[in-house]
């Protein structure tokens, strides 16, 4: 009866992600950024969800919250928490990378951890077109969407080359952890460098 009902839940979690899956990497994609869309690699990685879906989901969800950002920004000029948000330390970083590597910086930034949401609004402050931000914020969204799935898809697999195939609430705990020790790693790394 245990099996029964444990097989039951697992099968309706299943069907929850497959029937929800991609809209979740869309808009979580969008909203928090590498956690979901690098999740989303590993689902893709348990067969649960299409990879390619969930490569031009991350992209899509990630180009239309930047384009949102970009869009803010362009049209807040006499807002005072923007010119509180331009006189941060991080804002100040950005501005000074933009300026001297604008191409380079729009196609990257959504790489650096911390600068996702601030860029857009600092580049839509700039001289920078936006049809210009547009073409570059496509190209970005989409090397950055199949970079992230495709990280979490192949340490799907590595989970499942040292530990064998586990139930998914296991196989998610672990990339999650991961996850979690990877960003705050991360930040640390960012931190001791900034100093």
């Amino acid at each position: 009866m245990e099996k029964r009902i444990a097989g039951t839940r697992r099968r309706s979690l299943e069907a929850l992600i497959s029937t929800y899956g991609i809209w979740a990497v869309l808009i979580g994609a969008g909203v928090e950024g590498e956690a979901v869309a690098f999740l989303g690699g590993v689902l893709a990685h348990r067969g649960l969800l299409v990879y390619w879906q969930v490569a031009a989901a991350a992209a899509f969800g990630s180009f239309v919250a930047d384009q949102l950002f970009f869009l803010i920004g362009r049209h807040s000029a006499r807002f005072r928490f923007v010119a509180r948000l331009e006189a941060t330390a991080a804002m100040r970083r950005a501005t000074g990378l933009l300026e001297r590597y604008p191409v380079g910086f729009i196609l990257a930034f959504r790489f650096i951890y911390g600068m996702r949401i601030i860029s857009p609004l600092l580049i839509s402050r700039t001289n920078i077109s936006a049809l210009r931000f547009l073409v570059l914020n496509g190209i970005a969204a989409c090397l950055w969407g199949l970079a992230i799935t495709a990280v979490g898809f192949l340490f799907g697999n590595a989970v499942q080359i040292l530990f064998g195939h586990l139930r998914l609430h296991i196989h998610l705990l672990i990339a999650i952890a991961a996850l979690v020790l990877a960003m705050a790693a991360t930040a640390v790394a960012v931190r001791s460098r900034s100093r």
